[in-house]
């Protein structure tokens, strides 16, 4: 066993920190980043260091000592860092995105069901309130959506 410590070099510190970082991108759990980035550093430590102190023993302790301040530093200082992020509320969601935009009707709305355009973009739309006319070139804004069909109100 301890042939295979006295053989540590510089590349197997950044083999084992490419390893840990690539469990950590598929678990997410942020503990094994850290756990890299002390691999890392002793990868760092066994090149530059001087070579009295990076003997197999001084690497473990360099190492163990690394991980132990780094996993305490993200449990406790970058603890926000581990929180969930909330996704945008109209992520994904393109017609969700355009309430409250104002657009221009291309034609007159014929049972309430018409196009607007916003942009560049031509959408189809449903008026608000059927008993509102909405003419071609009438500005409109969006007060909601259903499916793929804009609510509008005539501005």
């Amino acid at each position: 066993m301890e042939q295979i410590f006295t053989e540590l070099t510089v590349w197997h510190w950044l083999a084992l920190g490419l390893v840990l970082f690539g469990i950590e991108m598929m678990t997410g759990t942020f503990d094994l980043m850290m756990l890299a980035i002390a691999a890392w550093l002793t990868g760092a430590f066994a090149f530059f260091g001087p070579d009295t102190y990076t003997t197999w023993q001084g690497q473990l302790v360099f190492f163990g000592a690394a991980a132990f301040v780094l996993v305490a530093l993200g449990r406790t200082l970058f603890s926000g860092l581990r929180g969930s992020v909330e996704e945008h509320p109209t992520l994904n969601k393109r017609m969700a995105g355009l309430v409250g935009q104002r657009g221009q009707a291309t034609g007159d709305f014929s049972g309430g069901q018409g196009q607007i355009r916003i942009g560049e973009t031509v959408w189809g739309a449903e008026a608000a309130d059927p008993m509102i006319p909405v003419q071609a070139g009438d500005s409109v804004v969006v007060e909601g959506a259903r499916m793929n069909t804009a609510i509008v109100r005539k501005v």
